[in-house]
């Protein structure tokens, strides 16, 4: 079995849906920034690189259509470059870079891009489509299975006697990391002439909650 090691690195700057740097930025290009800045920082020419995943929880709109293989096109990958996109909600960016570990130690692969992305801008508003979201037979027999995040984080609390303070202090010291934690992953500034200049996160200063 092959051993898979991170060789480099990059992520964009983070900014606030809405009303941020990227609130009107879409998904390909804000993702092929960071793919293109983490080849070039490996050190290797595009044709290299044998899959791009991915992963987003918001896969339609902008993201949508394989955002995984969009962004590696829009990065200056070669049409060989396959691209894959995978869903598996806030997760979805970590199961991405374990799926590019797994092609490279038991798929044959070489080097695999893996990564995550979301607009939440661009894809959480009035046009969000849920058109037949819900599937009543699916309902009838798993009631749950719609539950939005913040119901379910309630449900874990009660069954697992996590009190209010407890989450608090947690949430606290989560976010006092944060600024530390961005400062040891510098961002790649994005800027288009004319267009947008964001060059550092847009979120998470020091002392705020």
């Amino acid at each position: 079995m092959k051993e898979a090691v991170i060789v480099s690195t990059a992520r964009t700057p983070i900014g606030k849906a809405y009303r941020g740097g990227f609130n009107n930025l879409q998904a390909p290009t804000m993702g092929a920034h960071a793919i293109r800045a983490a080849v070039e920082r490996a050190g290797i020419e595009g044709d290299r690189v044998e899959d791009c995943i991915m992963g987003a929880a918001l896969t339609q709109g902008t993201s949508g259509m394989n955002i995984g293989r969009n962004a590696a096109l829009r990065a200056g990958l070669p049409v060989t470059v396959s691209g894959m996109t995978i869903d598996r909600q806030c997760s979805s960016g970590l199961m991405a870079v374990a799926t590019a570990a797994k092609q490279v130690m038991y798929d044959g692969m070489d080097v695999v891009v893996g990564g995550g992305l979301d607009s939440i801008s661009l894809v959480q508003n009035e046009h969000m489509n849920g058109h037949r979201l819900v599937d009543n037979e699916l309902v009838a027999m798993q009631k749950d299975i719609y539950m939005p995040m913040l119901q379910t984080a309630e449900v874990v609390a009660a069954r697992y006697g996590v009190s209010r303070d407890a989450m608090d202090e947690y949430g606290f010291e989560s976010q006092a990391k944060k600024p530390s934690s961005l400062t040891r992953t510098p961002a790649v500034g994005i800027a288009f002439e004319g267009f947008l200049s964001m060059r550092r996160d847009n979120a998470a200063k020091k002392g705020s909650f």
